[in-house]
């Protein structure tokens, strides 16, 4: 059943973005930023946490859980460490995705020899 919930919630994400790039003007990149944003918007007003724990990875892992987990970072190191809690909050709870994907990327460069579009 959890498969199932994470599957519907993950589609459910991918969905609107699929239709918000066929049917909008929105480049893909700033449909990506509407995601983070959007997850930090439902964090801070206490939607996504129950998302999260009703679907899981179906939450977590879009956009939307990257921004959740800023969030989240940042509200927690505030509780923490005050007002440094802002600039450090944020990275600390990130700090794994980031380095997976910088890692995964170098690895990709090296494995393919990316070129010029030219």
């Amino acid at each position: 059943m959890d498969y199932l919930k994470a599957f519907l919630i993950g589609g459910f994400f991918c969905a609107i973005g699929q239709i918000l790039i066929d049917k909008t003007k929105l480049t893909p990149a700033r449909i990506l930023v509407g995601y983070v944003v959007a997850g930090v918007l439902l964090s801070a007003i206490g939607i996504y946490k129950p998302l999260v724990d009703f679907a899981g990875a179906g939450a977590t892992v879009p956009l939307t859980g990257f921004g959740h987990s800023l969030a989240t970072g940042v509200r927690d190191a505030i509780e923490e460490k005050g007002f440094l809690g802002i600039f450090i909050g944020g990275l600390q709870s990130t700090a794994g995705g980031i380095t997976a994907a910088i890692v995964a990327g170098l690895l990709m460069g090296l494995i393919f020899r990316p070129k010029d579009k030219s």
